[in-house]
């Protein structure tokens, strides 16, 4: 379980397929603090610790995650969001997050707004999945809050705290980020589909 409030970045140091996986390698502040098995977010997207040396640490995506994600889009020099799992007892700070991808979705535009930027998003609404007005959505982990949601889309407003500390200040028109939906919402939109 995760919050969407990102701790670090780290950088894809290497990228390496084998079969229907890709071993990614992360450079990262936090390595030294990691252990073996235990479960960080990559852009929102959790995945194990499989190895640690040094200040790199390696995770293993399955093709369900690259299918799902846009995890298997990333290159060496990437940098990717990190977030380590919540401790029991500490403030909730973002939302509750799971760490489950369940669609991408595209930057349809970034917008200058005088001390926030912008991000507008389009995803595919035959998935059931739904945003709305001041509700919760994480994109590539970052938990945020929806404005201006639509059918098949919305906008988040990112404060230069944010934009500076996470991948929003690479981010750009056309590029595919990691959406979770917000987890209560999620069972609400399933049980009134009953």
């Amino acid at each position: 379980m995760f919050t969407g409030i990102i701790e670090t970045l780290g950088t894809v140091k290497n990228v390496v397929k084998e079969q229907e996986n890709v071993h990614l390698t992360i450079e990262s502040g936090i390595t030294n603090e990691l252990k073996v098995d235990q479960s960080v977010a990559h852009n929102g997207v959790c995945l194990t610790v499989v190895n640690i040396n040094n200040n790199e640490y390696t995770v293993t995506a399955i093709k369900e995650t690259l299918d799902k994600t846009n995890i298997g889009q990333l290159k060496t020099s990437d940098i990717v969001n990190l977030e380590r799992a919540m401790k029991l007892g500490d403030r909730l700070d973002g939302h509750i997050v799971q760490g489950h991808v369940d669609e991408t979705g595209i930057c349809k535009s970034v917008k200058d707004e005088n001390g926030s930027t912008v991000y507008t998003f389009e995803y595919i609404s035959n998935k059931n999945n739904v945003t709305i007005e001041k509700g919760s959505i994480t994109i590539n982990g970052v938990s945020l809050t929806v404005v201006n949601s639509t059918k098949s889309g919305f906008s988040v407003a990112i404060i230069p705290y944010t934009w500076e500390n996470t991948t929003f200040k690479t981010l750009q028109v056309g590029d595919t980020v990691n959406l979770e939906f917000d987890v209560i919402g999620k069972y609400v939109a399933r049980l009134t589909n009953l």
